[in-house]
């Protein structure tokens, strides 16, 4: 492949990254208004199955088989696991806290992602790179406000949130080639309708009968999310990860729009500091570890 051929890739993938990111900014608000509306756990469970069936025929077409046991064991179970609980969260923040903070926490994943990967799976890490995700995470204490009067204790829901998806990524990382991507995403929209319904019973709901209005919100989350995973799997696909990757913080940028204007939500001062300590040294990190691979490209 040539310079050229590699850079029109790279515009090309970056452009799909940045519109995944808005298509899950705005299953975000249907996912929003849709929990505030509905039980969460019935949220979770109804996309779920209806994303399950979409990702199951893909893979039947690409003769991915779902019903192995090998979804059943090792790190694929790890991954869906992880990906079901985080949802199970992030379902429930999304409904209790303004969509600015959450949008702005999820935002430390990446960081996450660099630590757990020196941690467990032995990538060297440098300290210039360290310093950023301690920077990163001061910034997530900066948006928490802890030591305020006024904490409020659902931002913990996508802290921890955010731990579970950094595991679902190191899982993704270790996952064996064999295992089709439409199986991976079957399987975990699969894990949702288990992990609603369990959050349904531990909340004490019973399912409630949607409205037609809010059928269409339960839809409009399903199409948004699903154009925006294929779209954001063909940009990790088509550009240089290190390239593409940076252009995921978009979210955050199209999350504060829509909340602004849909939502009526003001960003606090706290919160867009926190963000862009949080964007900055997600970018940093991105930078040193682009820069990483051109002083080693064996490595």
């Amino acid at each position: 492949m040539t310079p050229a051929s590699q850079a029109a890739d790279n515009t090309r993938a970056a452009l799909l990254m940045v519109g995944s990111m808005a298509f899950f900014a705005v299953e975000d608000l249907f996912l929003k208004r849709s929990a505030e509306a509905l039980p969460p756990g019935q949220v979770l469970a109804l996309t779920g199955a209806a994303g399950a069936c979409v990702f199951w025929a893909l893979a039947a077409g690409q003769r991915q088989p779902v019903l192995s046991g090998e979804a059943l064991r090792g790190v694929a179970l790890v991954r869906t696991l992880a990906e079901a609980g985080a949802a199970m969260l992030y379902i429930v923040a999304l409904a209790l806290a303004p969509l600015t903070m959450t949008s702005a926490l999820l935002q430390a994943s990446p960081l996450v992602v660099v630590a757990g990967a020196a941690m467990f799976l032995g990538e060297k890490v440098g300290w210039r790179r360290w310093v950023s995700i301690l920077v990163g995470f001061l910034g997530v204490l900066v948006i928490l406000k802890p030591w305020d009067a006024e904490f409020d204790p659902t931002g913990l829901l996508t802290v921890a949130c955010v731990v579970l998806l950094a595991a679902r990524d190191l899982a993704t990382r270790v996952m064996p080639a064999r295992i089709g991507t439409f199986q991976v995403a079957t399987w975990a929209y699969l894990g949702l309708v288990p992990a609603g319904a369990a959050l349904m019973a531990g909340m004490g709901q019973s399912f409630v009968q949607p409205t037609p209005g809010q059928w269409a919100g339960l839809g409009g989350a399903l199409v948004s999310g699903l154009f925006g995973y294929y779209a954001v799997v063909a940009a990790m696909r088509l550009g240089e990860v290190s390239v593409v990757a940076p252009f995921r913080y978009t979210r955050l940028v199209f999350a504060m729009g829509i909340a602004m204007v849909f939502l009526g939500e003001r960003p606090e001062p706290s919160t867009l500091l926190g963000a862009a300590l949080v964007v900055g040294s997600g970018l940093y990190a991105f930078a040193r570890e682009r820069a990483r691979k051109r002083a080693s490209p064996v490595a």
